[in-house]
């Protein structure tokens, strides 16, 4: 692609699974990651102490939030992170989606 070309915007789906072997420690450190962050609490719903209980409370939300799907590019040339979604569900897996366009096969 010549670099003189207009920005193109790309969608990646990804579905990651993971295992967890020690969800206190999972919890431990969305808790001390939470408490570091530059959050200005007067601008939110919640104080720190309720954010805080709702991840001690919630597995999937402590998981959520340690994933940093904004690293994904880093370190690739000519490619600008711009935003994104991620989730964390407990159970079993949903069944596969499907691109109406090209999908990747890994």
């Amino acid at each position: 692609m010549d670099q003189q070309s207009a920005p193109v915007t790309m969608h990646i789906y990804c579905r990651v699974d993971v295992i967890v072997t020690d969800p206190a420690a999972v919890t431990r450190q969305a808790v001390a990651d939470l408490r570091a962050a530059d959050i200005d609490w007067s601008t939110e719903e919640d104080d720190l102490e309720a954010a805080v209980e709702e991840l001690r409370s919630d597995l999937a939300a402590s998981v959520s939030d340690l994933v940093d799907i904004s690293h994904l590019t880093d370190g690739i040339p000519g490619v600008e992170f711009r935003g994104g979604l991620c989730w964390t569900e407990q159970g079993p897996a949903r069944d596969p989606f499907r691109s109406d366009e090209t999908e990747a096969s890994w």
